[in-house]
């Protein structure tokens, strides 16, 4: 037999067991079951199994799993109707894939070099000083507040509600001890301002009409089951007015970092343009 045709006998043998060696290799790298199948796209169990959390019950792995199935299969139908209804040109993203690619690791670079060298430190000086400046100003009334829910015809409620409304610590520590035992639930905020928001949440209200049931220092609301809840008010600020420096101290904490974050990579990128245009490694044409 002549050497053309021992290749073209060799071409046609291996073409004729290309399919399937593909699929035995196939079989071999997936070597469980098939859970779900778009077209020629197959997800096997192995690979769902992979992105269920440990530790959860059956019904929701169930669930992980539908979800994930469903995800999993909508992408490759979407694949093979793009496959098929747009162009050429329109199917190639190479720019797009490029310009991802770039920008992440533009990213991730950028996270690296913050991370070595943002100070995080932020002193109470900084913090004033900033609010100084600016002072925000409250969306919502704060108060500092101490909540407690007893039975309303406990023979320890005037007791309860004098120790909470004390100055005296021993008398908030004593509360707070007594509570475990005599109370529902009790919540000293230990002195820090929280929004009406969270405080009416305990009351299972909204903060407008919590606000309408305050009485000077004290909120009271009974319900239909024998309970009161209770708040004593220690501090009070109205939405509309100047935010305490306390409240806002944690929010101006992250703001000047975040401001240091932005002068790190504005720095970044500066350095590296002047680096790459001493080097002559960027170079601008007129």
């Amino acid at each position: 037999m002549r050497k053309s045709n021992l290749i073209l006998a060799a071409a046609l043998v291996l073409t004729a067991f290309a399919a399937p060696s593909c699929q035995f290799l196939a079989d071999i790298f997936h070597d469980d079951d098939v859970v779900a199948r778009v077209g020629e796209h197959k997800l096997y169990r192995s690979e769902v199994l992979a992105v269920l959390p440990g530790g959860i019950s059956s019904e929701d792995s169930t669930n992980l799993s539908l979800q994930y199935i469903n995800s999993w299969a909508a992408d490759y139908v979407y694949m093979d109707i793009a496959e098929k209804q747009l162009s050429k040109r329109e199917k190639n993203v190479t720019d797009e894939l490029e310009d991802y690619r770039r920008a992440l690791l533009k990213y991730r670079y950028e996270q690296l070099y913050i991370r070595e060298r943002l100070d995080t430190e932020v002193s109470d000086e900084e913090i004033k000083a900033y609010y100084d400046k600016s002072v925000p100003v409250l969306q919502v009334p704060v108060v500092k507040a101490r909540f407690l829910r007893m039975s309303a015809d406990s023979p320890n409620l005037d007791e309860m509600k004098k120790l909470i409304s004390s100055k005296d610590t021993l008398d908030l520590v004593l509360a707070d001890s007594l509570a475990y035992t005599m109370a529902d639930k009790y919540t000293d905020y230990g002195g820090k301002w929280v929004d009406m928001l969270t405080l009416s949440h305990d009351f299972g209200t909204d903060y407008g009409s919590l606000l309408s049931q305050k009485n000077g220092s004290w909120i009271e609301v009974s319900d239909d089951y024998g309970k009161v809840d209770i708040a004593y008010i220690v501090d009070f600020a109205r939405a509309g007015t100047p935010a305490p420096l306390e409240y806002s101290a944690d929010e101006i904490r992250e703001m000047i970092i975040g401001s240091r974050k932005n002068a790190l990579v504005s720095t970044l990128e500066q350095s590296l343009l002047q680096d790459a245009a001493e080097s002559k490694r960027f170079v601008i044409y007129e």
